[in-house]
């Protein structure tokens, strides 16, 4: 069994990856460091489960999450272990690569959202580009190998659908590409430079149960479940190709094999669905209309996504098995079941 580092553990796409290591027997270090970019209580919620802990996060502070601080957290039998600790913080990450001899690094940790990097650029440019430069020079330092980088599909602006890894991706709209570009490439460097084994996974617009309260599912089910109105940036006619989160972990996960330097989409490699269709799905399994409040467009947005995931299937036997309408249900279904204190996340 292996030893693996997976950074922003309590993010939505992490602690799924970290879940799904733990079932396999491995052991897993997962740090984070809690930001409230969204409503903490996700996050705690997320962690609890990798724990083994009970209990719901209702109550508490919504911008303080229960597992800040110095302390480490260990789950039972011990192959779990949290500690609060910021890809940006060197030395932290330093002292944890002294301790430990990892197999892999599996770094997710970033500050995702297009519109959210339009007002605060530099601190994604802070944990996008420089967390994973300073991850890089702990692997080069401590000579570990592996790295599975997070990237984004919202690199392909302007590109030809279906978008392929061999695209020039030289426009991004928005300063959240631009530092997952730049991280793209500082591992490239790495791997040129220092032998590190790089694989880039490039996400497609991940969804399901405990999903990121700011993505447009998450933000759908809570408002037609709830009563509430729908913000819809745009005419509702932008595109996705949605990819179920249990997809993507399993794809990130096989990411980790010894690749040299790769780029590998992991999407739904379907028909993209359009908003519109996902709200009309939402408002069949709920048995309510939607109060639809058009905005303007995001400029920086993305208006269609679809995923040529032939380099997948070719270098890790990849697949999506999750149908749209399946990992739906079971995101709905999660909603239902914790819908107390979900009506108070913001």
């Amino acid at each position: 069994m292996a030893l693996y580092l997976v950074t922003g553990v309590a993010g939505f796409i992490a602690m799924r990856v970290a879940e799904l290591l733990l079932a396999q027997g491995h052991t897993v270090v997962g740090i984070d460091n809690l930001n409230d970019y969204y409503d903490v209580r996700m996050k705690d919620h997320r962690l609890a489960r990798l724990l083994g802990e009970t209990g719901t996060p209702l109550g508490g502070d919504s911008h303080l999450s229960r597992y800040s601080g110095s302390r480490r957290y260990l789950s039972q039998g011990g192959r779990f272990i949290f500690e609060t600790v910021d890809v940006e913080n060197l030395a932290g990450l330093e002292r944890l690569f002294q301790e430990f001899s990892f197999d892999a690094v599996f770094n997710l940790a970033a500050r995702a959202g297009v519109g959210a990097s339009l007002t605060n650029p530099h601190v994604y440019l802070a944990t996008n580009t420089l967390g994973a430069l300073n991850l890089l020079e702990c692997m080069r330092k401590h000579r570990i190998q592996k790295i599975v980088l997070a990237s984004t599909s919202s690199l392909y602006a302007g590109c030809a659908m279906p978008f392929t890894e061999d695209q020039p991706v030289n426009t991004p709209l928005s300063p959240y590409a631009a530092t997952k570009k730049a991280a793209e490439l500082l591992a490239y460097s790495y791997h040129r430079m220092h032998g590190l084994d790089v694989s880039v996974v490039r996400y497609f617009t991940v969804y399901g149960p405990a999903g990121r309260p700011d993505m447009s599912i998450f933000r759908f089910i809570q408002a037609v479940a709830n009563g509430q109105p729908i913000q819809l940036f745009g005419d509702g006619s932008q595109s996705r190709d949605f990819t179920f989160v249990d997809d993507v972990a399993k794809g990130t996960i096989l990411a980790a094999k010894t690749v040299g330097y790769e780029i590998i989409n992991l999407g739904g490699g379907r028909v993209p669905l359009n908003l519109r269709e996902v709200i009309a799905i939402i408002e069949t399994a709920f048995n309510k209309k939607a109060h639809v409040q058009e905005q303007p467009p995001m400029a920086a947005d993305i208006k269609a996504t679809r995923a040529d995931i032939a380099k997948a299937a070719r270098l890790l036997g990849w697949q999506p098995q999750v149908a749209f309408t399946d990992g739906l249900a079971a995101t709905i279904a999660w909603h239902r079941e914790n819908s107390a204190w979900l009506k108070t996340v913001h």
